[in-house]
């Protein structure tokens, strides 16, 4: 007899809701605070390897509590003392709240050191709490100059609870700022607030998974006995989002076009703002008669405020995860929030707001299990920072949107920001505009902010054997001081991501890519083979911008000083990089390499962020006299393409070999001799291959777009991954993956557009996917 087949998925989404179970994440160079119950245990764990981890703890009375851990002071373990007394406002922040527990941060014992230096990366430490506890777990660590490689990393801590609640329930984040109102919305009811203008509302999807419809109306247009609401439609149009996010088109507009409300911050990025709020309808016309539904719960929650109910609400619907499929159908699915996931929203003006906990179980809109919405509303006084959250995993602790060294400088110049990556960078500049940041890169000088480019140290007697493995390049043909540019591949020969390898000295090298998850990868890969090495992250310590243009050399020669030991600046060649300062001998340290994404003479300056505006303003004011522009990403791209340049999730993925993306240069199959991650498949890719990155060249003046398909009569043979109108050439053109059955130059394709068949746009196919200076001579100048 057949066992019955059990859904059990993969959740790893879902890892807060495991009873008992908290995660902490003490920040590289920071400490994170945690209160312990008799019977709780703490596991300190080192997520790369090779960082120093402190401790203090205290009892209910602030008196030192490290022997209820079972630890003993550790002689010049001092650094939660230093912190702690540095003057900042953070430490200020945390010694305020200690000494409420009776802990004066001025005469802080001796802290315990809880492992050796050297720990390889997952190591870790479990202590159980004998008696209540207030627990200060630190990751020492500091700035270092940017050829350092000593950088100090993060911590992560798993508290398992002795008595844990009974409720899978997690609690609840905590509250960001001054809570001047909160309240939690049990699943099937809503709840009515009134909001000032400046006041900031937190929708808190508890345990992950849950809707919450939001409707808001003008409280002076109710009093006057107008129902002034927040508009959906007006909201898509005005926006030209399907729904608004942080950024520039952040705001919430009413039915007369004012804006209401502005996003400040959403950890999730996945909304509705197309369906109704569930009705009694929904619920009727699949059998299930008099079941709760937010139309009618919020109709309820109004009415004190004279609203008139209405059987279908056009919410705002948080968390909802919806679609419209090739179909035109619209789609539903389980929401993208994990528990602690929130909006937040500013309040433009005094607002009658209502939330609800949506009760659909008949359906996965829900998570097939109903859960607590909770509201915390904000004093106007707090500020927030505008942000996403970016995760490099699924269960990875989110991370905000964060600003580089060199923001203040181009912040000055433009709004124009988009989230790349988790950082905000320019698109294109106030004053300046797409086409002009083009012009002066290709016949001047530019300069754009690339620190959202993700870097790890790669350190250790074996770290050269790790990186020939794990790269496609020859690793072991690497000198110090030089670049080479490179794939990551899996074990099938699609690609994790690309970038540039630096070799800083015979067991030191530093990965440079897109792609957070690629130190993550390199650490797997590691453990696997048991090799001695550590893979440490650098980005948060190395920010870095592109000097780029025919005059990048006269600018930069005018402030990078180097030693004896290095080359001048003047001197460096293409795929090199030197070590050296600004100006002087006693500048900030900076790393210089001769690399670039625009086809044209180019640089990239690497320095530590508190250098970064020392760099920016340097570089404006030995520019300015030789035309210096910034430069968005909107005219990179156009750059980049012409230049025959690939970007990830454009020319390649995952399910792209380095050949179809047109990087095939990059594997040397024979030349290198030892094994590397993905080299079988790459040899019958190689020898079997379906598609191949090619260049376009369009009819006319109408564009193609990244998704067209590209036809030979009826049948899609291809697919344009990147395109622009090239000023440079005075056409259009793409990058286009097509079959090899059409890639000879010359041979005539279409760009469908529309649905493919009802438009189309002649094009050739190019020589080449390089349609800017073929032969390099600019950028090898």
């Amino acid at each position: 007899m057949q066992m019955p087949v059990i859904s059990r998925p993969h959740e790893p989404a879902l890892f807060a809701r495991t009873p008992g179970v908290e995660r902490h994440r003490v920040a590289p160079g920071g400490l994170t605070v945690i209160a312990l119950e008799p019977g709780d245990r703490i596991e300190v764990i080192d997520i790369e390897g090779d960082q120093r981890a402190e401790l203090l703890a205290f009892d209910i009375a602030g008196r030192e509590a490290l022997a209820a851990l079972g630890l003993l002071p550790s002689p010049g373990a001092d650094f939660i003392d230093r912190l702690l007394s540095d003057g900042s406002r953070e430490s200020q922040h945390v010694a305020s709240g200690l000494l409420k527990r009776h802990i004066d941060c001025h005469h802080l014992p001796t802290s315990a050191r809880l492992w050796p230096d050297g720990t390889p990366a997952g190591f870790g430490r479990t202590l159980t709490a004998s008696t209540a506890l207030l627990v200060i777990v630190a990751a020492p660590g500091g700035p270092v100059a940017v050829d350092s490689q000593q950088r100090a990393s993060e911590l992560r801590l798993i508290i398992h609870r002795a008595n844990p609640s009974s409720l899978l329930i997690p609690s609840l984040p905590a509250p960001l700022g001054e809570v001047i109102d909160e309240f939690t919305i049990a699943p099937g009811t809503a709840r009515d607030y009134v909001v000032a203008p400046g006041q900031t509302i937190q929708v808190i999807d508890v345990a992950g998974r849950q809707c919450s419809d939001f409707v808001a109306f003008d409280r002076r247009g109710l009093d006057a006995g107008r129902e002034i609401d927040l508009d959906p439609t007006v909201t898509r149009t005005l926006n030209g989002n399907a729904y608004p996010g942080p950024g520039l088109f952040s705001r919430f507009f009413d039915r007369d076009l004012q804006p209401m409300l502005e996003v400040l911050r959403d950890t999730v990025g996945r909304h509705d703002t197309f369906a109704l709020a569930c009705t009694a309808r929904y619920y009727e016309a699949q059998g299930y008669f008099g079941h709760a539904n937010c139309s009618d719960n919020i109709s309820r929650a109004l009415q004190n405020h004279g609203v008139q109910g209405r059987r279908g609400w056009p919410a705002i619907n948080f968390f909802f995860n919806t679609g419209v499929d090739a179909h035109q159908q619209l789609t539903l699915d389980e929401p993208w929030s994990r528990p602690g996931d929130y909006v937040l929203l500013k309040a433009m003006r005094e607002l009658v707001c209502a939330s609800s906990s949506c009760p659909d179980d008949i359906d996965p809109a829900n998570g097939w299990q109903p859960t607590d919405i909770h509201i915390r509303v904000y004093a106007d006084k707090e500020r927030f920072s505008i942000a996403m959250a970016n995760r490099k995993t699924p269960d990875a602790d989110p991370v905000l949107t964060r600003e580089s060294g060199f923001h203040p400088g181009t912040s000055a110049l433009t709004r124009q920001f988009v989230d790349y990556r988790g950082w905000w960078t320019p698109t294109q500049f106030d004053g300046y505009g797409t086409l002009a940041e083009y012009h002066a890169c290709r016949e001047r000088v530019a300069v754009i902010d690339l620190s959202a480019l993700r870097k790890f140290e790669v350190l250790g007697p074996d770290a050269e054997a790790l990186l020939n493995h794990c790269l496609t390049r020859d690793v072991r043909k690497l000198a110090v001081g030089q670049v080479v540019y490179s794939a990551l591949c899996y074990e099938h020969g699609g690609m994790l991501d690309d970038g540039t390898l630096l070799r800083l000295g015979p067991d030191a090298f530093r990965w440079i890519g897109g792609e957070d998850f690629g130190g993550d990868w390199l650490r797997q890969q590691a453990e696997k083979l048991g090799m001695k090495v550590w893979i440490k992250s650098a980005s948060e310590q190395i920010h870095n911008i592109a000097v780029q243009g025919p005059l990048a050399r006269e600018l930069l020669k005018q402030m990078i000083w180097t030693p004896g030991t290095q080359p001048k600046l003047e001197e460096l060649g293409w795929f090199r990089f030197l070590i050296g300062r600004l100006d002087d001998y006693d500048g900030a340290p900076l790393m210089v390499s001769r690399t670039g994404y625009t086809g044209e003479l180019g640089y990239e300056i690497w320095c530590h962020p508190n250098d970064a505006m020392q760099v920016w303003q340097r570089l404006w004011q030995l520019g300015e006299p030789l035309g210096l522009a910034p430069l968005g990403l909107h005219a990179l791209d156009m750059l980049r393409i012409e230049a025959g340049l690939i970007f990830a999730g454009y020319e390649f993925s995952d399910q792209t070999d380095p050949f179809e993306a047109g990087i095939g240069f990059c594997v040397p199959l024979k030349g290198k001799q030892d094994d590397f991650i993905g080299r079988d498949a790459l040899l019958r890719r190689k020898e079997h291959p379906m598609h191949k990155l090619v260049g376009l060249e369009l009819d006319g003046n109408e564009p193609a777009a990244h998704g067209d398909c590209v036809h030979v009569g009826r049948a899609q043979v291809g697919v344009i991954t990147s395109a622009t109108r090239s000023p440079a050439l005075g056409k259009n053109i793409a990058l286009c993956r097509l079959a090899v059955d059409y890639c000879t130059p010359g041979t005539r394709v279409e760009v469908g557009k529309l649905d493919g068949q009802q438009k189309r746009i002649g094009a050739t196919v190019a020589a080449g996917t390089v349609a800017y200076d073929p032969d390099k001579s600019r950028v090898r100048a």
